[in-house]
């Protein structure tokens, strides 16, 4: 997610609210999210565990819905810039590998209601620094990189 000021390009970035399921982290992340919830809806569903594959479309929604609720922002998708894979540990303490595929997407307009409770705090970051509160998300901290690239290299021909 990036928009266009005076000053430059600039990146949103999150940090997870802490919850009793998922304590979170203190650290600077990209929004992200899953595909679908089970029916309880604490845990992911079949989308997301991979046992129905997801549309383009259904992954597209997703990436669009994941940066409303996280970051309070309206966005338009601009690219497919990648995806990134990490292990967590989850409110059962089992191990999880999640894939996240990751859009260069352009910032619109704020959201009256503001970021969701997943988001402790919501701010935007010229790519330099963006990069560097990601540092140990190589993987996003790339995509930051990639994404600067994408917009300075003459935005209309990324579709």
């Amino acid at each position: 997610m990036y928009r266009k000021t005076s000053e430059g390009i600039e990146f949103l970035l999150r940090k997870n609210a802490s919850s009793p399921g998922y304590p979170g982290s203190s650290e600077w992340s990209l929004p992200k999210g899953w595909l679908d919830d089970a029916p309880d809806g604490i845990n992911p569903g079949p989308l997301t565990l991979g046992h129905k594959r997801a549309t383009e479309d259904q992954i597209r929604n997703t990436a669009i819905k994941e940066v409303h609720e996280e970051g309070g922002v309206a966005a338009k998708i601009i690219n497919r810039l990648g995806s990134v894979q990490f292990f967590f540990t989850d409110h059962n303490q089992q191990k999880v590998i999640k894939t996240v595929i990751f859009y260069l997407m352009e910032y619109q307009s704020n959201l009256p209601e503001g970021p969701g409770w997943e988001s402790s705090a919501v701010s935007w970051y010229p790519p330099v620094q963006a990069r560097d509160m990601l540092k140990k998300r190589k993987g996003e901290a790339g995509l930051i990189e990639k994404a600067e690239k994408l917009i300075n290299n003459n935005q209309q021909t990324l579709l």
